[in-house]
């Protein structure tokens, strides 16, 4: 088979970036090395205040660059450098040694102050790098009988290399060498295993994680090379000066080098270079108003961050022409026939497994087995606890019992990196790509499973581009390889999210929600893809919504609700089984209370929706939707996970703009509004997960409600909410994170109310609540109902949003597919066969002729 010849959309460049950055690293080393010669006395000291500068911002273009990590202590290890060259030399150790020896101490101070900084994230890492700055700023103020103190230390000998006195300019022309250095090595970095787990890490922690690389060994290496290479400066700062006290090390110069990093562009291999030239030059050129020098910086720095938000050197490189690699893709039968080297012969076993959250198993004594070469797919109603058995699976949840053995190894409990290491490998309900590095890249990050290689050895190299770039194509990528991730559409996403999964040489393959979003010729392309995973040999565990495909191509389904297996059987069983069928339905016992007298509609509908169109990107999830909810009416919206019940009420909401069609409120438009404008419009949103205030008490959270009214709520109107609303009387003072989930669903319901609705849209309130809290709940929607109020539900369980609903909607894949009153859609078979396929699909068919028809 002849190999296939990836085509670029855009036609070759003519400059190689690699030899480019090369020669202009170069070409600053000579330009700096001539700039020494020709001067002398204090240009030459600002030159070699330039190169420490640079020497120090690398490091810290690691750790910020690469790993996404923000110090504001990199003082603090500066001082360290300089305090341990001066004190070590003026004790008689040689300058080199002391080089070393400084580089060293800095470096470990960085791993001890890794150990608790890089488990933190945000303010809190900044914090504590903060106050490690203070430290040792005012450590060096006090150990007067090491540092000094305040009156500092003097007169360290300058370096001497084979009886070679140096003189200033021999310093100054070593700072240089040592900065072009750290540029060279830091380009190598970039592009090595190291580089890639950094980059990784800093776009999307979670998904570097499930490819194998650890969280704390990654950011603790970018922390410790980060106070290496300031201690390095530090250590080259102390001669040149002659002089070091602890006003040389103030928090804000700080500061001032992640300006430096941030200015000249992070992540760039010439961007310390750059940032360190204008951080140091400037105060020079504006010495006439050195006490407006953070405020001079601080003005520059915002300009910079709204006109070039990667810094000087981004905003150059995009306007100079560089070559792109060409790539040969690897075979698609080459890659195939390296997925069935993947495989494991006993598959992926799963027994007793069991987690609780707050004393609420969300998983409860599961077990099962999926085979290699089968589609085992996963499927229940909202809430339970799918997601939740994927990720005690890959790692990310610690079961409080049970086994999960891939092979021969339990990995249960073991955290992610390890079981993505043992062969586990997943994708995302919200795919996690690594949005800042390009498509081919994304999958590269993929191949070394965890293991940074060579520090200096670049990963990108022909064979891995090469197998990257077959995996694409194997995945059905057909888009430009070098496009930035970030930039895909939805479907290409997700094929880019497999191919780096299968990267990892998994011989388990986990995939969340993949068909999400996805058109109707995509999913079958998809479909295609999982079956011929499959049929290579790799276990794949499937949690699908989309029952067409789970039907279609599954070996074995294993049906869960609330966190419970319900069955485990073929495609057939699990559709016709009456427990599957109530975990969707709902098993009708539970009853709402019936209206007292039967419900006449008027003609005029308060909402309408005329061919509604409405999804996320380039994918429409709803089409042409035409709905009507009377005045007074409670109207359901039924369908499957996953068929466009909640997009169509963000739709509604405004939070959500649509692609086509239009929305009428009371004879109004009110699909080009603003969320906060249809809410003033009179129409209400009661969101899928309550989405209370946590901090707020729960009168201030009801209150909220009330926002957008002329008047606050009154103590009258209080009143008779919390009359409708027992349970929240006594708790109307306490926080809302306190309470329970169904407290705060009547919580969220009240809210909604005192913003006077015309029209209140409510989204899945049964979600996760126990089957007594469900009906009095329920009880409470019927009272509503029942004095007028105009409801629109969504919720999943259809068969008791269908006993007090008078009138309602089928969804399937974004399209009505049913509708009437809401007693005679419950007899319906077009109801079951929404949420559970057609009955025709549940025929198990030969795996090739599956493969063929999926």
């Amino acid at each position: 088979m002849m190999k296939r010849e990836i085509k670029f959309k855009n036609p070759m460049p003519k400059l190689n970036k690699s030899i480019a950055l090369d020669a202009t690293i170069l070409a600053a080393i000579i330009a700096g090395l001539i700039g020494v010669t020709i001067t002398g006395g204090y240009t030459q000291f600002v030159i070699g205040l330039v190169a420490i500068t640079t020497v120090l911002c690398v490091g810290l273009n690691v750790l910020y660059g690469l790993t996404g990590l923000v110090s504001l202590g990199q003082v603090g290890f500066f001082a360290i450098g300089a305090y341990a060259s001066a004190i070590l030399t003026l004790a008689g150790l040689n300058f080199w040694m002391a080089l070393i020896a400084s580089t060293v101490i800095a470096g470990l101070a960085g791993c001890v102050l890794a150990l608790s900084a890089v488990r933190m994230a945000g303010p809190f890492l900044a914090m504590v790098t903060i106050a490690f700055a203070f430290i040792v700023e005012h450590g060096a103020i006090e150990w007067r009988a090491l540092t000094g103190g305040q009156n500092g230390l003097m007169g360290f000998p300058m370096p001497d290399l084979f009886g070679y006195m140096f003189s200033e300019r021999d310093l100054v022309m070593l700072c240089v060498l040592l900065a072009g250095v750290a540029l060279f090595a830091f380009r190598r970095l970039a592009t090595s295993g190291w580089g890639m787990a950094m980059t990784s890490m800093r776009d999307a922690e979670i998904a570097a994680s499930s490819l194998g690389y650890n969280a704390f060994a990654v950011k603790a290496s970018g922390f410790a090379i980060a106070a290496a290479m300031a201690g390095l400066a530090g250590a080259l700062f102390a001669p040149l000066m002659m002089f070091i006290a602890p006003s040389n090390f103030p928090l804000s110069q700080s500061i001032l080098y992640l300006f430096a990093v941030i200015l000249g562009g992070a992540g760039t291999v010439l961007g310390p270079l750059v940032g360190a030239s204008v951080s140091v030059l400037l105060p020079e050129l504006l010495a006439d108003f050195a006490e407006y020098r953070l405020l001079i910086f601080g003005g520059l720095l915002i300009v910079v961050l709204l006109i070039a938000p990667r810094g000087i050197v981004g905003v150059i490189e995009r306007f100079i022409p560089l070559t792109r690699r060409g790539v040969t893709a690897t075979p698609a039968h080459e890659i195939e026939a390296g997925l069935k080297d993947y495989a494991k012969s006993d598959g992926l076993v799963v027994e007793n497994l069991s987690i609780a959250f707050g004393g609420v198993k969300a998983v409860n004594a599961v077990s099962f087995t999926a085979k290699p070469g089968d589609v085992t797919s996963i499927i229940g109603p909202n809430g339970a606890g799918k997601t939740t058995l994927l990720n005690i699976i890959s790692g990310f949840y610690k079961p409080t019992e049970g086994v999960v053995r891939i092979g021969d190894q339990d990995i249960a409990g073991k955290p992610t990196d390890f079981a993505a290491r043992n062969g586990i490998a997943r994708t995302y309900q919200a795919t996690r790509l690594f949005e800042n590095m390009s498509v081919i890249d994304n999958v590269i990050a993929g191949l070394p499973v965890g293991r940074f290689g060579k520090p200096f050895s670049a990963i990108a190299s022909d064979s891995n581009r090469n197998h990257a770039a077959g995996l694409l194509a194997f995945c059905g990528y057909h888009g430009d390889i070098d496009a930035r991730a970030g930039d895909l559409p939805h479907v290409d996403r997700r094929l880019v999210e497999i191919a780096r999964s299968l990267a990892t040489k998994p011989g388990v393959l986990l995939l969340d929600e993949p068909a999400a979003g996805l058109m109707h010729a995509d999913k079958v392309s998809l479909a295609k893809l999982l079956r011929q995973l499959a049929d290579a040999g790799i276990t794949v565990v499937l949690v699908e919504h989309d029952m067409e495909m789970v039907m279609g191509i599954s070996d074995q389904i294993l049906a869960v609700d609330a966190g419970t297996a319900i069955i485990f059987d073929t495609p057939q069983a699990v559709q016709n089984d009456p427990q599957v069928i109530a975990a969707y339905l709902g098993d009708g016992e539970m009853k709402a209370r019936p209206r007292p007298i039967p419900f006449e509609a008027g003609d005029s509908p308060v909402i309408e929706t005329l061919r509604l169109t409405a999804g996320y990107g380039a994918a429409p999830v709803l089409h042409s939707i035409d709905l009507k909810v009377r005045q007074g009416e409670m109207v359901a919206l039924l369908g499957a996970n996953g068929a466009g019940k909640s997009t169509f009420l963000t739709a509604l909401a405004g939070l959500l703009r649509p692609v086509d069609g239009k929305i009428v409120l009371n004879n109004e438009y009110i699909h080009d509004l603003a969320p906060h404008q249809i809410v003033e419009q009179g129409l209400v949103l009661v969101p899928e997960g309550r989405q209370v205030f946590p901090e707020l008490t729960v009168r201030e959270n009801i209150e909220l409600g009330a926002y957008k009214q002329p008047k606050p709520v009154s103590s009258e109107e209080l009143e008779a909410i919390l009359n409708r609303f027992p349970r929240l009387r006594d708790r109307i003072n306490s926080p809302a994170g306190l309470l329970s989930g169904g407290e705060q669903q009547m919580m969220a319901i009240a809210r909604g109310l005192v913003a006077k609705p015309k029209a209140l849209l409510l989204d899945e309130p049964s979600l996760g609540l126990a089957p007594a809290m469900v009906e009095e709940l329920y009880a409470i929607l019927g009272e509503l109902r029942d004095e007028g109020v105009t409801i629109l539900l969504v919720d999943q369980m259809a068969t008791m949003a269908l006993s007090v609903a008078d009138y309602a909607y089928v969804l399937e894949q974004g399209q009505v597919v049913a509708k009437g009153k809401a007693s005679e859609l419950r007899k319906d078979e077009r109801l079951i066969t929404a949420y559970l396929g057609g009955s025709e699909q549940g025929d198990k068919k030969p795996k090739q002729e599956t493969h063929e028809n999926a």
